[in-house]
């Protein structure tokens, strides 16, 4: 047996709009919590992305930034220098100098690959977010505004206290044990 379905009400002409408007009177009467941005900063979580700080001494001029970026928004210059040999009879190195590192945020995305794949930790996120300029070329940033944002980049959280010691610690801390032992046991015999 099918079940039966209650009577419907009759409907009162405009009982939509007394619903409407008693939401908007409850809605009027509550406390406003929009903060007034430019009188007010947002508390802005820790891994905002803001804006890519260089910090230039790690680069190696490797390029993988720029060829990794989807939006090619990241501009390199470079040469080469010769070093001259460290030792006497050595032979004489090369190594790449930057001579511009610029990045366009007019065509960034903020996907942070480039900071991903950069092998020498060179580039970060900076939590920075007022960088608006009137002119849309103004927004190709060189190496030294990009250096100033690297200050305002927030430390790293803290590390677990209860998580396992990295491999490459323990190994060096077994090694520095061992050669401890090994210079303590002549100086023991000598006595």
């Amino acid at each position: 047996m099918a079940a039966s379905l209650p009577p419907s009400r009759p409907r009162i002409p405009g009982s939509g709009l007394a619903k409407g408007l008693a939401v908007t009177l409850r809605t009027m009467t509550k406390k406003s919590v929009t903060a007034q941005y430019p009188d007010a900063q947002p508390d802005l979580p820790p891994r905002t992305r803001g804006v890519i700080g260089l910090f230039e001494e790690n680069c190696t001029v490797c390029m993988l930034c720029a060829r990794e970026c989807p939006d090619w928004c990241i501009y390199i210059d470079s040469h080469k220098e010769t070093v001259p040999a460290a030792t006497p009879g050595g032979r004489e190195r090369s190594r790449n100098v930057l001579d511009r590192f610029a990045i366009d945020f007019a065509l960034c995305m903020y996907c942070g690959i480039c900071i991903e794949v950069c092998p020498f930790d060179a580039l970060f996120w900076s939590p920075e977010f007022e960088y608006a300029e009137t002119d849309i070329h103004d927004l190709t940033h060189e190496r030294d505004k990009l250096r100033e944002w690297m200050w305002t980049v927030p430390a790293p959280p803290a590390l677990d206290p209860a998580a396992e010691e990295p491999k490459e610690v323990a190994t060096a801390r077994k090694t520095a044990e061992k050669l401890a032992a090994a210079q303590a046991e002549p100086q023991e015999g000598e006595s």
